[in-house]
């Protein structure tokens, strides 16, 4: 009867896994940015907080890495992170990452410029900006996501 049970047991977590010892591993970020600039530093810092495993790669020419992941000219940031396929450009916000990685037939994400108050420039609920999808063909960027200010 014991051994019975055990195999139940045994079967049901292989059938049903969970719990601490199947822990997942963090997505793997890269990101390249001008190692000058504070406010990239701080958005890399928010997606390890995420859990993101994150890997920042200081360089002087990020236009050869915007070049050679085809960012659009007037979708620039002032980073670019690589996560899985996809690009991040600029200062895209976590729930914006959560959703491209439920893989959209997209390139990537991008938030032109520097938005105030965007993820690692203050953060503070009153920002009020688009986030871009990168279409993977023929096709301009289009609004994947609106950051507004919350209310109350």
């Amino acid at each position: 009867m014991h051994r019975r049970s055990f195999i139940v047991m045994a079967g049901t977590a292989l059938a049903f896994p969970g719990g601490r010892a199947h822990a997942t591993v963090p997505t793997k970020m890269t990101v390249y940015r001008d190692p000058n600039c504070g406010c990239c530093h701080e958005w890399a810092k928010a997606m390890g907080s995420a859990g993101y495993s994150v890997d920042v790669h200081d360089t002087d020419d990020l236009a050869a890495v915007k070049a050679r992941l085809a960012v659009p000219p007037g979708m620039e940031g002032c980073h670019t992170a690589v996560v899985e396929e996809y690009y991040l450009e600029g200062h895209v916000p976590l729930e914006a990452v959560e959703r491209l990685l439920e893989r959209p037939h997209i390139r990537g994400l991008a938030v032109p410029g520097m938005p105030p108050g965007s993820l690692g420039m203050g953060d503070d609920g009153k920002a009020a900006y688009d986030v871009y999808a990168i279409p993977s063909g023929a096709g301009a960027p289009y609004v994947f996501m609106e950051v507004r200010p919350r209310k109350g």
